[in-house]
């Protein structure tokens, strides 16, 4: 049957009285043998069921006569059965791969369930396949844009004169997000402040999103939130890609990935350059963007011993140089008046190995390890340093999913050791972390409708000592159109006076953590209701709304003494973030709308006064229209408004309007241009106020609210040499 076909794996017959009540249905792919998780079952419209890793799902209560049933899973074709009541109570159906949608998403892993992400108890947000091919022509060397234009996401730049960022959620301080690659956590402290969103979107599958505590799943961190960035694997087709960018900004990006896989053997391959020139975009005499030279290398390869075995072992490298600051220093040489200059050198590697068994009967055991080694020198007019840090990562989990109820525990051991090599002496000295846990998660239907997901972790940290972190989560389907999830969860960050702050404090002035200071501690709650119409098969609406509520106890806080020296200390009170996310996703034929509000309070509550948390916008709102016109042309519009922000000393900032339009023009299967333009009403934070006081030869930067490199357009050519045959 053109590759589908159903088997009858077995016939009973039901009593003469007794009315056959279930049916048992297993999905697998007939070209690997493999099962299907996460296909979705559903009878003409009704409650939908999902099958489990072993490709199961078990309809319960059924009534005598004909029954139509729907199999779908993205990347598959659609499967229709009919079958009657009494009558077979097993089938077997081999649903065909369907390769024009191989690159949707099918799973997310960040629940550590691999459900999909309508049934996941556990709110994920999931940029995919698609997202990450549109922002490889519109950003092709860092996620930091992307990132910036999900409702409840702040991306802050820390630094005037380097660029550097991080990422904030709910209005918390980037230090509560924890960044993960592939499921490992090697960004934190030294290692977590410099660069981390500097990875090209070209060799991310997806990446996945949790808002809300989730260090019960992964440990210390995740108070306001996790990002995991999911690496593209090779498929048995040859793939190919290479793009190539270049600004206004004067920016020049080159990247490529190649890859592919047989039955035993496979590899991936994503190499990336990216030249900056130093821009003083208001003539001020400082760089507004900072001279960049970056490569990243990340070669994979996977082996498939047997067909239910998987080991991958990669390594990842990342070297970048930038200076920022006096554009005379910068371009030429320093002078008796042209002095201040930041140039900062980093060097990241990273190892990593994956080995996952299919223990069959819905038993699973996988085995992950990660070593980062990270190293960083900074040279001013005044100083230079030069220190690493060693992070490293290790698990082994099990599994075992069933049709109603699966379990997922495991075992790991993290840190991270921090270490002066030359230059300047520092008032911190060498230090080490180091945690150890144990975790269980899981996850049960109560009912056709509901799904409920408990989870536990236990840490113990040398130095802070045991953290008891349970969760729990709830997903309920009224019917085919509205679901309701709510869930809480507990969560703690160990202080780390190198953790990234708001604003970027020379290194030089930190002083050690006082011996008294405590761990941060957590609690967080969410509940959201979302409404979902398909139309047609090309016509569909998407409604979510999110209420959430953090609250930080003992806060580690940072004063600036007199002397400029920098302490941190454990506040008397809480920080609580308080808000609300609205979105909507419309999608009609050719045309695409998304329309976000984010309405977020963020009080310090240790202060008697301004409590408000600097920098953190109130009312923030984002839309996005794209149309395409055949497979020759795809427009897109895109803005935000930021609403006024608040400084420390009760200043307040004005709000803005941040637009971007793109064009592409696709030439057949291989070649697409596009024209992209970001702030196209070129707004900047030095059309308000200068970016520093003082003179050329000291300046002090302010605290950065809005862009400062203006309206940039960029022009990309992406070629796609090989790719999957369609």
């Amino acid at each position: 049957m053109k590759g589908i076909c159903i088997l009858l794996l077995s016939i009973y017959f039901i009593a003469p009285l007794k009315a056959q009540d279930s049916l048992r249905i297993i999905v697998t792919n007939p070209q690997t043998k493999r099962p299907v998780s996460g296909a979705n079952i559903s009878e003409r419209g009704g409650i939908v069921l999902t099958t489990d890793s072993a490709g199961a799902c078990l309809v319960r209560v059924l009534q005598p006569g004909l029954h139509h049933f729907s199999i779908t899973s993205i990347a598959y074709k659609p499967f229709e059965l009919v079958t009657t009541i009494p009558g077979t109570s097993l089938y077997e159906v081999l649903l065909e791969p369907d390769e024009q949608n191989l690159d949707e998403v099918i799973i997310v892993s960040s629940t550590r369930s691999n459900q999909r992400i309508e049934n996941s108890p556990l709110k994920v947000e999931v940029l995919g396949s698609e997202e990450m091919n549109e922002e490889n022509v519109i950003k092709p060397g860092n996620i930091a844009s992307i990132l910036g234009d999900i409702s409840g996401i702040q991306i802050q730049q820390s630094s005037a004169v380097s660029g550097n960022a991080n990422v904030r959620i709910q209005g918390l301080d980037g230090r509560y997000t924890q960044i993960l690659r592939d499921g490992i956590p090697l960004f934190d402290g030294f290692s977590g402040g410099f660069g981390i969103l500097t990875i090209p979107p070209l060799d991310l599958k997806q990446v996945e999103l949790i808002k809300g505590s989730a260090s019960t799943l992964y440990g210390g961190g995740a108070i306001g939130g996790l990002i995991n960035l999911i690496s593209r694997k090779p498929t048995f087709q040859q793939e190919g890609l290479l793009t190539l960018n270049h600004s206004t900004l004067n920016e020049t990006n080159l990247n490529t990935y190649i890859a592919k896989r047989n039955k035993h053997y496979g590899y991936k391959f994503f190499g990336g350059v990216t030249n900056q020139q130093a821009v003083d975009v208001n003539k001020d005499g400082f760089s507004d963007v900072a001279k960049t030279t970056a490569i990243i290398l990340h070669p994979k390869l996977f082996f498939y011993p047997g067909d239910h075995t998987i080991i991958a072992a990669g390594y990842t490298g990342s070297f970048e140089k930038r200076t920022g600051g006096d554009m005379q220093v910068i371009r030429s040489a320093a002078s008796a008046n042209h002095q201040f200059f930041e140039k900062n050198n980093t060097n990241r590697n990273t190892f990593d190995l994956l080995v996952s068994e299919d223990l069959g009967n819905g038993q699973k055991l996988e085995l992950k390890a990660g070593i980062s080694s990270f190293s960083r020198s900074i040279y001013t007019n005044k100083n230079s340093f030069e220190g690493s840090q060693l992070n490293y990562f290790t698990e082994a989990s099990y599994s075992i999913s069933k049709e109603m109820h699966s379990l997922v525990t495991g075992i790991n051991a993290t840190g991270d050791r921090f270490k002066k090599l030359k230059g300047t002496a520092l008032q911190l000295d060498n230090f080490a972390n180091n945690t150890i846990g144990a975790f269980a998660q899981y996850n049960g239907k109560l009912t056709l409708h509901t799904t409920l997901e408990l989870g536990l972790r236990s840490d113990h940290h040398f130095t802070y000592g045991n953290f008891f972190l349970p969760r729990i989560a709830v997903f309920h389907r009224f019917n085919e159109q509205w679901a309701t999830r709510a869930g809480m969860g507990f969560g703690y960050k160990t202080p780390n006076a190198l953790s990234p702050q708001n604003v970027d404090y020379e290194i030089e002035n930190i002083l050690p953590l006082p011996k008294e200071i405590k761990a941060e501690k957590s609690v967080g709650y969410n509940a959201e209701l979302n409404f979902k119409k398909n139309f047609s098969p090309h016509s569909s609406l998407f409604i979510n709304h999110t209420f959430f509520l953090t609250q930080v106890q003992n806060p580690v806080i940072a004063t600036v003494l007199a002397n400029e020296q920098v302490a941190f200390s454990n506040a008397g009170k809480n920080i609580k973030s308080k808000g609300f996310d609205s979105y909507i996703q419309f999608h009609q034929e050719d045309w695409e709308l998304y329309l976000g509000y984010t309405f977020t309070i963020v009080n310090r509550n240790y202060l008697q006064q301004n409590k408000f948390m600097p920098l953190t916008p109130k009312n923030r709102f984002a839309f996005v229209i794209v149309h395409e016109i055949g497979d020759l042309w795809r427009f897109g519009l895109e803005g935000s408004y930021t609403g006024p922000q608040f400084r420390d000393g009760d200043s307040k900032t004005a709000g803005y309007l941040f637009l971007a339009g793109l064009v592409e023009k696709k030439f057949g299967d291989a070649i697409s241009v596009v024209l992209n333009c970001e702030n196209l009403l070129d707004y900047r934070q030095s059309k308000h106020e200068a970016l520093y006081t003082g003179s050329m030869l000291n300046p002090s930067f302010k605290p950065l609210w809005a862009p400062i490199d203006g309206r940039v357009v960029n022009l990309a050519i992406r070629w796609t040499w090989a790719k999957q045959s369609k």
